[in-house]
């Protein structure tokens, strides 16, 4: 299973959190795998250890995988989660009251960002 938390914006302009997972069923070399989800493009980006970012909302639709990290996020209505490492984050909350996050520990924030082509279906499925 791989942790997926969907961050995303409700009819009240706030962000909201849900909790889920990535759907995969068994595929090639008894893997389990999802199905494939479009992508538009891909970078990494490090954060040094004690990094924070004010109130903000995703600049796109897109899947930030951390790679190495552990950070609290928090919406202004005060729902929060962690990421940790191997976790994926769906921000989808590209409007509204938006969140922040603060990087806990000794370790920098290490991700990848998979900007989502359009309309592109994510294998999300909620706890």
């Amino acid at each position: 299973m791989i942790r997926c938390v969907r961050l995303w914006t409700g009819a009240d302009d706030a962000s909201h959190v849900q909790i889920g997972r990535l759907d995969m069923q068994p595929g090639r070399n008894d893997d389990l795998v999802s199905s494939s989800v479009t992508a538009a493009s891909v970078t990494v980006e490090e954060t040094a250890t004690g990094g924070t970012l004010a109130w903000h909302t995703a600049p796109v639709r897109q899947l930030v995988v951390t790679l190495a990290g552990t950070l609290l996020f928090t919406t202004r209505d005060g729902e929060s989660f962690r990421l940790s490492p191997g976790d994926v984050l769906l921000a989808e909350d590209t409007t509204g009251s938006g969140h922040q996050w603060r990087l806990e520990g000794d370790d920098p924030w290490r991700r990848m960002y998979v900007v989502l082509g359009q309309d592109a279906a994510v294998p999300f499925v909620a706890d």
